[in-house]
């Protein structure tokens, strides 16, 4: 009888007493806690047990750090732990083999484990077939177009057999002439990381990660000119719609990728529903591939319910076939290929795609629009979000049971936000997990009736969100501006195509409503009809504007009707004003011939003329205008549209005011439409001395404005504002205002709008995100003041009676390049101080006659749009003006300067300001407070101006840069002193308007 021996020795778990309350989570929950901290508190950390030593010490954590932590040039250090005490100038153990080797007796992880086998798998002895996507030689265009375009994958050979990086485009090759060249890593941060090629071979060498670096650039033809040299795109993709926007104004759409073995992209679906041709020029690559609407195993879709945003969770390439792949029955995988040197893979529209690199491989790949596929970019690009569920998800994303088996595969949860904005409603839409069985028997999209048709897609839009006044996904491939450009010129520039062009405008911006809008309009005031080539809206601008033959035709729609009436108030309100006073600002302002007020009632469009100077009864109806206001001469002029923005500030999307049940309800404005082009369609054709010219007219009409008298204002119209004012906020803070009676009125509401905008900045930035450096964002409050009155620069006269040293103005706030009119003109009849010659261009040529043609110049000839018009400090128009017409030149800035003349703060005797600091007395700072503070993203532009912004450590880094220029300036001599003497002449002054405590 054979005795059994004992029981092997298992030694004690030491989970129990070395991970604490951490015991109750599990492995991967622990990981990602241990993401979110610093390295130095990950060093502490790892000296409270010998289990946590282990999860502090993995690889794969301190890479996460690394890459959260980083933003520019990146050198690999050999290991990620390295790396990130290099960059933290943290000593490193010096002598490796002096280390303590991990003891991993009484611990086990099947999570740390599984993640270590993958980072040192190689995928050599691994087994793949050549796949079921079909292979073709040389195709014709039409065979193309008719068997695979839309419709499915293909594998295309021969396409680059002439192309020079068939053979230059080898590791070594590209090390010997690109070495030094830094191009942008791939990685799963929302920051921008870039290594030197020559690094990231060495990198590439050496690592040993679950989901390795890749280059994948989108601007290696700009870094490098000549490797665009060495290759074409090949004949089957020449159409590309986006071919007509400028370089900066189109979205990324070829990018260099090369990268490791065990590295690749994961689950997702090309931008915008574009298609996509990927070539392969060394190594190999497996794809993975599923037609729109069937999400892959393992996969959850993210849909905002407010912009439409969509985020994909997906698992790594390498991980997805290791762990998910082998669950998978024959008939539910996906199809498949191994892509060898010089073949091409398209993959069209809508196809969700997942490639894995088996040995070290260099590819390019560029995305496009054709007639194929742009219903569907123009349908990504529709507001709302439901749509877009669809589109990727199929009838898993229908959340209004139309098809009642979908119910049993979407999920709804309320509490899962977007990390970047806690207060984002998403909806998640994900497959079955590794293991979970379905509550009944699961069918294909197809068999529920899923079709990738955009009839059928376009279904699920949702029919009360309109382009104008719906929030814009930050996930869309273009901005709402460009993509409006981007129609107007294809409806220009392809007249032959604008049957499908119409389709997609109707898609993406609801065309076919304002159009019906247009004709009704045209046929009240007795313009002509419009014709084919008027009824799209012209891409500029935030509002449906159209240009006619001799008129322009706004209608008012962003951000609802209550925004769209104190903007064409406020605008009607300024015109009459401007007509009874002798400004030059007259003869550079397009003449108003009409306004009023279009509606829909009982299916039947309505129209009612309004000057502004009273409450149409169909504006009266809708309930937002007090009884007792409704008789006013300027119900929605410039004070109440001050009110109305002091109540506006600091309101998130979520809780906007605006109302958004009465939107059959549009005001519109027609004025004459003015010769020439807008500079924006200019600017890259003018000449410098074109520029300089647009400065100094900028600067003298910019003066004309900001001396212009405002009407006054009557505290006894707000009889609410001191109430609401000194109420706290919801979340108990009172806004910062000093009790001070020297404040007058208008200047009072200026401050506590800022104090308002300032309560939620740092959430309004960390939605922005890139590329406002994350650092700055988490000092921002510091920065900004809590008194913004120190702003106004206050001082005491030679009588001891305190001051306000600046004006308050008229304020354009909205100066950019689509609001500059520029004629075509000769040479002597440019900008020069206040003369202006009369010889201008007829017919596009001086005088008529092109033998003249050398001496055509652009001139500005008018200031277009003051729907945005205010009343505040005049250091508020410099920011559109600089950052967008000047594009950040300080030699523009200084003759716009030299031209305006006007002081922006008023020097008292002693050249001393109550109350203030060094800061308050730099007007640059001013101006990067107000940037910070705006409500459009306009850190974005000034920190896209230069890299260099990107790495500044202070805000007082960014200010000096960008703003440093206006602390040089003190306006025209003497000017100051001559604008005293009209203080007691002018509604504008301090001493005539009333002021009250604050």
């Amino acid at each position: 009888m054979e005795i059994p021996g004992p029981p092997p020795f298992r030694p004690r778990d030491r989970r129990l007493d070395a991970l604490g309350n951490f015991l109750v989570l599990p492995d991967d929950l622990i990981c990602a806690v241990l993401e979110s901290l610093s390295a130095r508190d990950l060093a502490r950390l790892s000296c409270v047990s010998s289990v946590m030593y282990i999860f502090c010490n993995e690889e794969s954590l301190w890479l996460s750090i690394c890459l959260n932590t980083l933003n520019g040039p990146l050198q690999y250090k050999g290991s990620w732990k390295k790396t990130v005490l290099h960059l933290e100038n943290a000593p490193c153990e010096g002598d490796e083999a002096g280390r303590k080797a991990l003891a991993f007796d009484g611990f086990e992880s099947l999570f740390l484990y599984r993640r270590l086998y993958r980072c040192h798998t190689t995928l050599d002895g691994f087994s793949f077939d050549s796949g079921n996507v079909e292979r073709k030689g040389k195709i014709t265009v039409e065979e193309f177009s008719c068997d695979y375009d839309g419709k499915k994958p293909v594998l295309l050979t021969g396409l680059a057999d002439e192309w020079p990086a068939r053979d230059t485009w080898t590791l070594d090759h590209l090390l010997q002439n690109y070495g030094d060249t830094a191009f942008k890593i791939s990685q799963r941060s929302s920051r921008k990381i870039s290594m030197t090629f020559k690094d990231y071979v060495s990198y590439m060498k050496v690592q040993h990660d679950e989901d390795p670096l890749y280059i994948f650039d989108h601007k290696f033809g700009e870094a490098e000119p000549g490797l665009l040299k060495d290759y074409s795109v090949p004949y089957l993709f020449q159409e590309d719609f986006f071919d007509v926007l400028d370089k900066d104004k189109r979205p990324p759409f070829r990018w260099l990728i090369i990268g490791p073995q065990r590295s690749g992209a994961s689950w997702h679906v090309d931008p915008a529903l574009t298609s996509a041709w990927n070539t392969l020029l060394c190594g190999r690559k497996r794809w993975a591939l599923y037609p729109p609407g069937r999400v892959p195993i393992g996969v959850t879709v993210h849909v905002n319910e407010e912009d439409g945003d969509v985020n994909i969770e997906t698992p790594t390439s390498l991980q997805w076939w290791l762990d998910f792949y082998p669950l998978l029955a024959d008939e539910d995988k996906p199809i498949e290929c191994t892509q060898l040197p010089g073949e091409t893979i398209f993959v069209p529209s809508g196809w969700w795609h997942c490639v894995l690199n088996l040995e070290p491989s260099i590819a390019v790949t560029q995305n496009f629009v054709n007639s194929k596929n742009f219903e569907f970019v123009c349908l990504d690009m529709a507001p709302g979000y439901r749509h877009k569920g669809v589109c990727r998800a199929g009838l898993l994303a229908d959340d209004e049971g139309r098809i009642e088996d979908s119910k049993n595969h979407i999920l709804y949860d309320k509490d899962d936000y977007n990390l970047s904005d806690k207060t984002r409603k998403v909806k998640r839409v994900r497959t079955l997990k590794p293991g979970e069985l379905p509550s009944s028997e699961r069918t294909s999209n197809d068999a529920q009736g899923f079709s990738y048709d955009v009839n059928f897609l376009a279904l699920y839009l949702d029919e009360e969100r309109d382009h104008y006044n719906s929030p814009w996904s930050s996930g869309n491939c273009i901005g709402q501006r460009e993509m409006r450009e981007w129609l107007f010129k294809l409806w220009v520039g392809k007249p032959g195509m604008r049957d499908l062009i119409w389709k997609g405008a109707c898609i993406a911006l609801n065309a076919g409503k304002w159009s019906e809008s247009l004709a009704e309009i045209c046929a009240f005031h007795k313009l002509p009809s419009p014709t084919d080539d008027e009824r799209l809206p012209v891409g500029t601008g935030s509002n449906p504007v159209y240009l006619m033959s001799d008129c322009v035709i706004k209608i008012f729609v962003e951000e609802g009707l209550e925004t769209s009436l104190y903007g064409l108030g406020a605008e009607l309100e300024f015109y009459n004003l401007l007509g009874k006073v002798n400004s030059p600002l007259k003869n550079h302002i397009p003449e108003v011939l009409a306004s009023g007020i279009i509606f829909l009632e009982n299916g039947m469009y309505k129209i009612v003329p309004w000057d502004g100077n009273r409450v149409p009864d169909v504006i009266a109806e809708c309930n937002f205008i007090p009884e007792k206001f409704k008789g006013d001469g300027s119900p929605f002029g410039v004070w109440r549209k001050k009110q109305f923005e002091y109540r506006k500030a600091g309101v998130s999307t979520n809780e906007s005011i605006s109302l958004a049940e009465y939107t059959r309800i549009w005001p519109y404005l027609i004025t004459k439409r003015c010769k020439g082009r807008i500079y924006a369609e200019l600017r890259d054709t003018v000449s410098r001395e074109d520029e300089l010219n647009l400065a100094s007219f900028l600067g003298e009409q910019l003066r004309n404005l900001h001396l212009l008298p405002h009407p006054p204002l009557n505290i006894s119209s707000f009889p609410d504002s001191k109430q609401e004012s000194d109420r706290p906020f919801t979340n108990g803070s009172i806004e910062a205002v000093p009790n001070q009676s020297y404040i007058p009125a208008e200047w009072d509401m200026f401050i506590r709008t800022l104090s308002k905008k300032k309560k939620d900045v740092s959430s309004r930035l960390i939605k922005w995100g890139d590329p406002i450096p994350s650092t700055l964002i988490e000092i921002v409050d510091k920065y900004i003041p809590d008194d913004f009155s120190k702003f106004l620069c206050v001082f005491k006269d030679e009588d001891g009676v305190s001051k306000v040293g600046k004006s308050c103005s008229w304020i354009h706030s909205d100066i950019m390049d689509d609001n500059i009119h520029m004629e075509l003109s000769g040479v002597d009849s440019c900008f020069i101080g206040n003369a202006k010659s009369t010889r201008l261009v007829q017919n596009g040529s001086l005088n008529g006659n092109d033998d003249c043609a050398e001496k055509r110049t652009w001139c500005p000839s008018h200031i277009l749009d003051f729907s945005n018009l205010s009343i505040g400090d005049p250091i508020y128009d410099l920011i559109p003006l600089y950052l967008d017409i000047f594009r950040g030149d300080r030699h523009l800035l200084q003759r716009f300067l030299d031209s305006y003349k006007l002081p922006f703060v008023r020097q008292s005797a002693s050249n001393e300001y109550i109350d203030a600091g060094d800061k308050f007395g730099r007007l640059s700072y001013h101006a990067m407070c107000y940037c910070i503070l705006h409500e459009e993203n306009v850190l974005g532009a000034i920190f896209s101006l230069s890299d260099d912004l990107k790495m500044a450590k202070s805000w007082e880094e960014v200010e000096r840069v960008v703003w440093g220029e206006l602390n040089n300036y003190k306006g025209f001599p003497g000017l100051s002193s001559f604008l005293s003497t009209l203080e007691p002449k002018t509604p504008t002054t301090f001493n005539t308007l009333e002021s009250r405590p604050v």
